[in-house]
């Protein structure tokens, strides 16, 4: 690979990658999906995978023995870029992202538009199934920088430098659905749905960046904040 990828990649940018040993890509759709079509390479992962649970609490970051079977299961090592994607427009797919970030890996790409962009577009596909399990055990070193943790959240309440984004839906924002334990938001927390940064008419893109920025400026969000995101 002559230059590292930028995080945001574009499928005819990934298309011309396939051949690199230095990027590993993993596939976050449904086992169905990835079964009839996938990019070339691709391994797939099970959602479920990347995150863990202690009900009530979902969502949670995996202890190290879980993050070393991520790593070793798409074949991770420290010199690879990883290259993301999911049909849903990028979700799943970000959190893996994310994971891998909070475990000190810092080659991290997210294929834009996921699965939908890259048909539409014509790239090349198969049905092969990839596996690249590896004995290599990835040196974990959490990334505290990028996880909130409850203790910091609370302090950091009164804080105007810093602010809460709450991008579930406007309806468990506002505590009128709930799919958690309890319904309502973190005090504070402003709202923006998480699929309103997907373009539907546009192949599950992006949106621009600067309507991005305008966005999230309108909701009191500004570059010389710190930002905290949580979802579900």
């Amino acid at each position: 690979m002559t230059k590292p990828l930028s995080l945001i990649i574009e499928p005819q940018e990934l298309a011309q990658h396939l051949d690199d040993d230095h990027i590993i890509i993993v596939d976050l759709c449904k086992t169905e999906q990835y079964m009839q079509a996938h990019v070339p390479g691709a391994i797939h992962m099970d959602y479920r995978q990347v995150w863990t649970a202690h009900p009530p609490v979902m969502g949670l970051l995996p202890e190290p023995p879980q993050l070393q079977e991520i790593a070793a299961k798409i074949g991770l090592t420290e010199d690879k870029t990883v290259v993301a994607y999911d049909e849903e427009g990028g979700g799943k797919a970000s959190r893996l992202l994310w994971t891998l970030d909070a475990m000190g890996h810092k080659h991290l790409s997210l294929l834009n538009g996921g699965i939908v962009a890259w048909l539409a577009e014509k790239c090349p596909i198969e049905s092969t199934v990839n596996v690249a399990n590896s004995q290599i055990e990835y040196p974990i070193k959490l990334h505290e920088s990028v996880i909130a943790r409850k203790d910091y959240i609370l302090e950091s309440l009164q804080n105007d430098s810093v602010a809460l984004l709450d991008t579930r839906s406007p309806y468990e924002f506002k505590g009128e659905k709930k799919f958690s334990e309890r319904a309502g938001r973190i005090p504070g927390a402003v709202n923006m749905d998480w699929i309103l940064l997907m373009d539907r008419e546009n192949d599950f893109k992006l949106q621009p960046t600067d309507k991005i920025k305008a966005m999230l400026n309108d909701l009191g969000i500004t570059p010389d904040k710190e930002v905290i995101v949580y979802c579900q």
